[in-house]
């Protein structure tokens, strides 16, 4: 893996990880984890509008003019959030009912149109796809780890339901980690925001332990500057 690829993939995925590092993306991190079924699908709903409006804007980026490039690129992302909000009901209707209004909410995601400003609107197609997947691989990741985790202390299973939400491709994923039930409170909201804390606090100590050297990725702009515009259009929790 070349040294801007590598960079991209483990930016995306690690060292500038939207939830652990960033801090974005927080509302549906919170809202959809109860259990790591409903985070892999909130994930790959993301993952999937992520890279395809990363491609779209880098595509476009010739012809979008500064000063309708934010009203444009949230119209990409809508049109996409619209496709894959009706697939998901056509085909994962379970899915989509659990997740609910959080599907739509994905067009005011701070991530995807930080990724657009900061990287898409500045790179070549193929990188900017790349940097959608790494983004929402590592997105997808910490929703599903964290969503692991409170279904493992609120209910002493993982995947959950898998086969009914998913398909039953997936089924091979249920498991149920100890017999009886755990914490109710691990899968209440007050249990979201205990374990995304102690998952924040694990990266910090391991980043501490295990220093590395900040190098962004061959033509794109500093990390900070994304963050602080996706900050500025990031979603409000219904």
């Amino acid at each position: 893996m070349s040294t801007p690829i590598r960079d991209i993939w483990v930016d995306g995925v690690w060292r500038n990880n939207v939830v652990l590092s960033q801090m974005l993306s927080l509302c549906p991190a919170l809202a959809v984890t109860s259990g790591a079924t409903q985070g892999l699908g909130m994930g790959m709903a993301t993952l999937a509008v992520l890279v395809a409006s990363n491609a779209l804007v880098a595509l476009l980026r010739g012809l979008i003019t500064d000063e309708v490039r934010i009203p444009a690129y949230v119209l990409i992302i809508a049109t996409l959030v619209t496709v894959v909000d009706l697939s998901m009901n056509a085909w994962l209707h379970e899915l989509h009912k659990v997740l609910g209004l959080f599907i739509p909410l994905i067009v005011v995601n701070c991530l995807i149109l930080g990724r657009a400003e900061a990287f898409a609107s500045k790179n070549s197609v193929a990188l900017s796809a790349f940097d959608g997947l790494a983004m929402g691989t590592g997105f997808t990741l910490s929703l599903v780890v964290l969503g692991a985790l409170r279904e493992m202390a609120g209910s002493g299973t993982v995947f959950a339901g898998a086969a009914n939400l998913l398909g039953p491709a997936v089924s091979v994923l249920e498991m149920r980690i100890y017999p009886g039930d755990g914490a109710l409170v691990m899968i209440l909201p007050a249990g979201g925001f205990i374990v995304l804390g102690l998952m924040i606090a694990a990266k910090r100590a391991w980043d501490a332990r295990h220093p590395q050297p900040a190098q962004a990725p061959a033509g794109a702009t500093s990390s900070a500057s994304g963050s602080s515009l996706a900050a500025s259009h990031c979603e409000v929790t219904p």
